[in-house]
Order: structure tokens, then C-alpha cells, then sequence
């Protein structure tokens, strides 16, 4: 029993961190683009590779494509399962793509919940101006231990 209360106590505290933290942003600019079952579940829905858009918000012209696994049966219907750390990133420009004036190198741009409160999926933007591109990094990251999952795509800039 002192076991769980302990448990529910560290998770509260979780809870309590991640959102007085604030610092995963929500991806407004997602869409999801479909997605293909995996694994047959006897309960609940079946394990999924899905794939969601997720566009620049600072950025025209500029779409990324990441997939991952999500996790089915009960606990994934009840969205408290913790999807696996496996995913992959491509990144397309759909027109000319300028950089705006005053654009951080660095800055994480979504966010995807990969778990109950602890685990997401956050795709960073970073400027390489030698060679004229916008590089993208999808990474997994948890609350408590990191994880050094990752993928990577580059959009030239073509404009200004």
C-alpha cells in the first residue's frame, strides 16, 4: 500500500511540474495524415504506425512529416500507454522558403504526447546559415530520464 501511495504522490508531483513548466508547446499546426495497424489486439485498438504533419508556424512553405508508433490494447485506448521511442522525419518545402528576420537558431516548434503526462516527441527547428538550410530534429524526451532517440530533415532555403 505504501508502495502505490508513493506512486500516486511522484505522479501528482509530475503532473504538477509538467504543467506549471509549460514548456512543451502544443503542435497547433498538426494534422494527422492517416495511420496503418500494426498488431491485432484481441482488447482494445490495435497497436498503429501513424503519421501527422506538422508545419512551421514561423516558417511558409515548410512541412514535416514525422511517424511513430502508438501503442493499442486497453491502456492505449485509454491514453495512458507509452508509445515506443521509434519514429522517423521528413521535411518538404511546398513553395519558396525565406527565413523571417530575427528567427532564433534554436527553437522547439511541437510537440507530440507520446505517454500520460511524461513522454513527447518534440521537433525542434535549427538554422544552419552556411549552407543556406532549415534542419529539423525530431527527438523523444521523458520528464525524469532523457532518451537519445532521434531523427533529422533539412529544407533549403531558396529565398532572401
Amino acid at each position: 500500500m505504501k508502495h502505490i501511495l508513493t506512486r500516486l504522490i511522484a505522479a501528482a508531483c509530475l503532473a504538477g511540474i509538467a504543467g506549471f513548466a509549460g514548456a512543451v508547446p502544443s503542435a497547433h499546426a498538426e494534422t494527422r495524415i492517416g495511420a496503418v495497424a500494426t498488431n491485432f489486439r484481441l482488447l482494445g485498438a490495435d497497436d498503429k504506425v501513424v503519421v501527422e504533419r506538422l508545419d512551421d508556424p514561423k516558417i511558409p512553405n515548410v512541412a514535416c512529416y514525422a511517424s511513430f508508433a502508438r501503442t493499442g490494447g486497453v491502456k492505449g485506448s485509454l491514453g495512458v500507454a507509452t508509445d515506443p521511442s521509434r519514429f522517423a522525419l521528413s521535411c518538404i518545402a511546398t513553395g519558396p522558403v525565406t527565413l523571417p528576420p530575427g528567427l532564433p537558431a534554436k527553437k522547439q516548434i511541437a510537440a507530440i504526447s507520446a505517454s500520460f503526462l511524461v513522454k513527447h516527441f518534440n521537433l525542434y527547428r535549427l538554422v544552419d546559415p552556411d549552407h543556406k538550410a532549415v534542419v529539423y530534429m525530431l527527438i523523444s524526451t521523458k520528464l525524469i530520464h532523457g532518451s537519445p532517440a532521434n531523427a533529422v530533415s533539412a529544407v533549403p532555403v531558396t529565398g532572401g
